[in-house]
């Protein structure tokens, strides 16, 4: 009788083994060209969100305009009302450019900045409008978001008619 050995395969052959490889290879890099993109538009989001924020600062700058009396003072970097409170008494608010920020005071005492962290107003403009009808105050304000280590610019611009003497 003869001695048959029989011939078992074990383990991959090299083409297999770089057929195998190349694969990992091309998903690997899908997989992580995905998470980079991902990564990239949530950054822009979160930046697009943030100029929205600031947006909001002078939707509240217009309100306390809308709702004014009078203006006492104005700059160009800062504008003060006469309105009233809530209860009908006399107060005044103040808004001014400080340091990047929007410095926010109702009876000449500071109650905060309307604009967030990450949110930096690089230029804030208040002009006074005047007729024999009203007053009125025309407001341009630059933004600039630094989030992420990437800047974003926004420009806004309104012109209000104070209404609280109406």
């Amino acid at each position: 009788m003869k001695n048959k050995k029989l011939k078992y395969n074990t383990g991959f052959s090299l083409i297999e083994t770089v057929f195998y490889i190349a694969i990992f290879i091309m998903l690997s890099t899908v997989t992580i060209n995905a998470m980079i993109i991902l990564t990239k538009s949530f950054r822009a989001t979160k930046v697009n969100l943030e100029l929205t924020q600031s947006g909001n600062v002078l939707e509240r700058v217009s309100r306390e305009i809308k709702q004014a009396t009078s203006i006492h003072t104005i700059s160009t970097n800062s504008l003060k009302l006469n309105t009233l409170d809530s209860s009908g008494n006399p107060k005044t608010v103040t808004m001014t450019l400080s340091g990047g920020n929007l410095a926010f005071y109702e009876n000449d005492v500071l109650t905060g900045n309307l604009n967030g962290s990450n949110i930096y107003l690089n230029n804030l403009t208040f002009t006074q409008v005047t007729t024999t009808e009203s007053q009125a105050v025309k407001v341009y304000m630059q933004t600039k978001s630094t989030h992420y280590n990437s800047t974003v610019n926004a420009d806004y611009y309104n012109t209000l008619v104070l209404r609280g003497n109406y």
